[in-house]
């Protein structure tokens, strides 16, 4: 009996032995006199078994069937090995029909041994920065090299963005590696489908930051200013500021959203059985609506801080690799293994002595600038060393090859010629004479 039904006992022997009426048991017990009547007839009949609640030791209605708690860790233990329990609880009532709370997940799980892959780290104390008060005033950018697929394919790079307002996930791409490529079609995606962001929060990668002990180009030191990169280039043009970071605790919110794809993604990778990169991509693109959906949070203030792209903004004049060349007195420019011939364009005859920029497509392909315009161009004929060399390798392509002479071998030791010379025999005998 617990304490509440102990003392209703003491009560009722005082009722029971007159020395209490049934008005003041009911007071002090704070019930109705109905009640307290109910009590004693219960206490009279049963003793002070009588007192306890009927549905003491019964099985509760809403209890969870154990076939369903056994299914539920024959799941977490093979088809879900390695998911967390929160992503467990979604993915149970998405995918097999079980619907429970994270609460009644975690108490099973618990029972038979099995605890959350997550493992907590010791605080430390930091300032929380305040989050940016509108959607697209600061979007966190940077990649995850990651064993994405384990085992079953290529070590991969996620490329992708947060929103600092929001949480939300623009876009994410997964990449070979982390290169520049990647990024600019992560920012193209960005640019198409929400606008241009304000701000872009990085780390310090070379692909954002010019190495500290690369020389600076003679036009930059009569600037004054760092030559700038590729990207930081495409940044400066579409007038995205370009925040570098000094450590990745800097930039915690990407950083722990790669800790929640790392287990999240991973998971949905290998249920899915994604193998390559092209498979990996399209898990990606079902998965990001599911988590922003999930994890995406209101804005402090309303409305978005994008800028809606001008109508005559070419993003491929923008997002592509730019390399400045002088054109040849024959209005010929070189350009790695490739020689172009500006025709006469634009109301000009000549270009020649004149710097030009050479706009390298991500696909390869190039086109010549000068002044915003594009100049038309053709192929150039080779110089004579480069038809040379061209002749040189088409010959040695065509003619066939010739056996050369098989290299000296040594001879055996059992050979015959290594056989010690002995004299015919005829039978005659050799005189000398003098």
């Amino acid at each position: 009996m617990n304490r509440v039904e102990q003392r209703r006992l003491r009560i009722l022997n005082e009722v029971e032995g007159g020395r209490l009426s049934m008005s003041e048991a009911a007071e002090l017990m704070a019930l109705s006199l109905r009640q307290v009547r109910r009590l004693r007839a219960a206490y009279r009949e049963e003793g002070a078994g009588g007192l306890a609640h009927g549905n003491r030791g019964r099985p509760s209605s809403n209890a969870l069937d154990a076939r369903t708690a056994e299914r539920v860790v024959a799941l977490a233990k093979q088809r879900y090995a390695g998911v967390n329990q929160q992503h467990l609880t979604e993915l149970l009532e998405e995918e097999e029909g079980i619907r429970l709370s994270r609460s009644t997940v975690r108490r099973i799980l618990l029972g038979a041994g099995i605890r959350s892959p997550q493992r907590r780290r010791a605080p430390k104390h930091r300032r929380r920065r305040e989050r940016k008060p509108q959607e697209g005033m600061l979007l966190q950018i940077d990649g995850s090299p990651h064993a994405w697929l384990g085992e079953r394919g290529p070590r991969l790079c996620l490329v992708g963005a947060i929103d600092d307002a929001t949480n939300q996930v623009p876009y994410a791409v997964f990449r070979r590696q982390e290169d520049l490529q990647g990024y600019f079609t992560m920012l193209r995606q960005i640019v198409r489908t929400k606008g241009i962001p304000l701000a872009l929060y990085h780390d310090r990668h070379t692909i954002f930051v010019s190495p500290r002990k690369e020389d600076e180009s003679i036009h930059a030191q009569l600037e004054g200013k760092r030559s700038l990169t590729q990207m930081g280039r495409a940044l400066d043009e579409l007038g995205i500021v370009s925040i570098p970071s000094d450590s990745p605790e800097a930039k915690g919110r990407i950083e722990r959203l790669w800790r929640t794809f790392q287990d999240r993604l991973v998971s949905e990778l290998r249920l899915a059985d994604a193998r390559d990169l092209d498979a990996a991509n399209r898990v990606l693109r079902r998965f990001l609506p599911r988590y922003n959906s999930r994890f995406v949070l209101p804005a402090a203030e309303v409305g978005s801080a994008y800028r809606t792209p001008a109508p005559d903004l070419n993003l491929s004049t923008i997002l592509c690799l730019k390399h400045i060349r002088t054109a040849g007195n024959d209005n010929v420019v070189r350009f790695k293994r490739r020689r172009l011939q500006i025709l006469p364009s634009h109301g000009r005859k000549s270009y020649a002595r004149v710097r030009v920029e050479v706009h390298e497509q991500l696909n390869g392909s190039i086109a010549i600038y000068h002044g915003g315009m594009r100049l038309n161009t053709t192929p150039a004929p080779l110089e004579a060393p480069a038809l040379r060399a061209s002749s040189t390798q088409s010959a040695q392509l065509t003619v066939p090859p010739t056996h050369s002479a098989p290299a000296h071998r040594k001879p055996a030791p059992d050979h015959p010629w290594r056989r010690p010379f002995a004299p015919k025999r005829t039978g005659r005998t050799l005189s000398l004479t003098t």
